[in-house]
């Protein structure tokens, strides 16, 4: 785009509201300095959104413009007219024909080249509408992969032999290709944490793990198993031709503008090869504690704990609960330039800046007490450890924290009070628990309820026995826990917390029957944290001296002090409005009050 185009563009802008004159003029600078748009250096910086962009330049053409494609009524003859390619390289598809002409959805208003390709490709007229880019992507993959998902269902006329579909002999792999390719697209619009390609007696099904649930998502012939995963294996940099034993790799994608990580994991079953896919967004890792669903005084006690110049926070749960998230936001909480800060992880999720991060390699010898040992020579403020696994790893975790260090780490323990029983049965003294042991956190994921379509209901007496709350002191209970939903954190995100829970009548939300689009007709959209955070004071302290004390002693010391167990903790969570009695239940166990 040239100046003339971008000033043109900022003025409109500017008549319209969405910029000052002054934001104009620096962006401007900015963008001719990098030697960039100024459209997509507008839309990086988030100073205007894509949809009030687009609208505010087909407006100003006296262009259509439309927030979504409907997908299925783009007739095959246009699509087959255009390649995908093309599509994606200019960002326009054909939506279909209205007097005469093809309506073209176009993502920049101002590209008139496009336009006169598509006019020589379809051999029609064309009439442009203005749609966000996000939306054209969309579109293009779900289209395109349509005519892939129908030549992939289609049976070979020459027999089900997996050997004769291999990738090497195959003459048209390009559907296989974009196949592949829009599993990682669809992953990152749906928010997958988890892509799962499993082979069964005559297709392929994938499954996409999001917010923790396995959703079957799509399915392909038998016979492409080998093409299929031949693929994934060239992308990670696996051995194609082994076949026989698991594999495991890496692949960093961009996918509509995020950089992604996926790690792979493939092992043979006696079905064929199974590949599992881990996604990790770099650019969306939630690295602010206030956006994971604390209580306020749970946070300032958080915030106070990872402050201080020694001791050991334990953060535990089972795998998959959110553990190294809340690591990260803590060390984001303290990474300072005068701060050194150094990761033992296995493997290192994310990459933080200004943090020293170590993959541990046990084959090597490389473990995470080895880890541990070595980082007390590199001078650190804050150490933290991937896992507590064992006694030596323990021992030095205790012994870092009492010579000056903070330590973070987690243990999988299913309560906070298990986390010291846990210790102990590693052979730790108890002394040294009590001296060194500053905080345990168990926590659990839940799903929360679609805000745009959650449903508000009066709670009757089942629902506050389900919740495992006490009716002798019902009202005392509840609102001691109102007033910890009213003080929920949530960041940047504070739509779900339910406004009219704090006061008034007392209400809870379940999900919608149907759900709708924001959500994907599934009622939930995102996870959040609930949370048990146990603070070793002392009182805590001479119960866990006690040889003959166990977890439950310990947990009855703590709740005396004002530790909330997890399922009252899912109660607070159900009263903000966030998630469901249902997602609590499930999380937690009925034994935990």
């Amino acid at each position: 785009m040239n100046l003339s185009s971008q000033r043109f563009l900022g003025e409109i802008l500017v008549r319209r509201g969405a910029l000052s004159e002054a934001v104009l003029a620096e962006a401007l600078t900015k963008a001719e300095e990098r030697d960039v748009p100024l459209k997509d250096l507008l839309l990086a910086a988030q100073t205007v959104e894509e949809e009030v962009l687009v609208k505010a330049l087909a407006d100003e053409m006296g262009m259509p413009f439309a927030r979504q494609i409907a997908v299925g009524a783009v007739p095959e003859e246009l699509i087959e007219k255009v390649p995908i390619h093309f599509a994606r390289a200019h960002r326009v598809v054909p939506m279909g024909e209205r007097d005469g002409r093809v309506q073209v959805a176009v993502a920049d208003p101002l590209d008139p080249y496009a336009l006169d390709d598509l006019r020589a490709l379809l051999g029609r007229r064309v009439e442009p509408v203005a749609v966000p880019a996000m939306a054209i992507d969309d579109a293009i993959n779900r289209i395109y992969d349509r005519r892939d998902e129908a030549a992939l269902h289609e049976a070979k006329d020459n027999g089900d032999s997996e050997e004769l579909l291999d990738i090497i002999d195959m003459t048209d792999e390009a559907p296989v290709i974009r196949w592949v390719n829009n599993l990682f697209f669809t992953s990152v619009r749906e928010r997958a944490s988890d892509i799962h390609i499993e082979p069964t007696d005559d297709k392929v099904v994938v499954r996409y793990r999001i917010d923790g649930k396995l959703v079957p998502w799509k399915e392909a012939h038998r016979g492409f198993l080998p093409s299929i995963v031949a693929r994934v294996k060239i992308e990670a940099g696996l051995n194609i031709a082994e076949k026989r034993l698991p594999q495991d790799g890496r692949i960093t994608k961009k996918i509509a503008g995020k950089v992604v990580d996926v790690r792979v994991s493939t092992i043979p079953t006696a079905k064929g090869e199974r590949v599992t896919m881990r996604l990790l967004d770099k650019e969306n890792v939630m690295l602010d504690l206030t956006d994971l669903g604390f209580a306020r005084r749970q946070l300032e006690q958080i915030k106070h704990l990872v402050h201080r110049p020694n001791g050991i926070v334990l953060v535990t749960g089972p795998t998959g609960s959110g553990k190294t998230t809340t690591l990260y936001g803590c060390l984001n909480m303290i990474n300072q330039p005068d701060v050194n800060i150094l990761t033992a992880e296995d493997p290192v999720e994310y990459e933080l800046p200004g943090i020293g991060q170590l993959h541990v390699q046990p084959k090597i010898g490389l473990t995470f007490a080895a880890a541990l040992r070595s980082f007390l020579r590199q001078d650190p403020d804050v150490i933290m450890v991937g896992e507590i696994r064992d006694h030596e790893t323990a021992e030095i975790a205790v012994h870092a924290s009492l010579t000056g260090h903070l330590v973070l780490s987690t243990l999988h323990t299913n309560d906070a009070p298990g986390a010291v029983t846990r210790l102990v049965e590693m052979g730790v003294e108890r002394y040294n628990i009590t001296t060194s042991v500053m905080a345990v956190l168990a926590q659990r994921l839940v799903r929360r309820l679609c805000p745009k379509c959650r449903e508000a209901y009066k709670p009757t007496n089942d629902d506050f026995l389900e919740l495992g709350l006490e009716m002798d002191h019902l009202e005392e209970t509840l609102a001691d826990l109102r007033k910890a939903a009213a003080s929920t954190v949530l960041g940047k995100d504070s739509a779900g917390v339910a406004k009219t829970s704090a006061e008034g009548e007392l209400l809870f939300y379940r999900p919608a029957p149907h759900g709708c689009e924001a959500c994907s007709h599934k009622g939930y959209r995102g996870r959040i944290g609930i949370y048990e955070l146990m603070m070793l004071d002392e009182e805590v302290r001479k119960v866990i001296l006690d040889p003959a004390a166990d977890s439950k002693a310990i947990q009855r010391a703590a709740r005396r002090n004002g530790m909330r167990v997890l399922r009252e903790d899912g109660a607070r969570q159900v009263i903000a409005g966030i998630t469901s009695i249902e997602e609590v239940l499930a999380a937690t166990q009925a034994g935990e009050m």
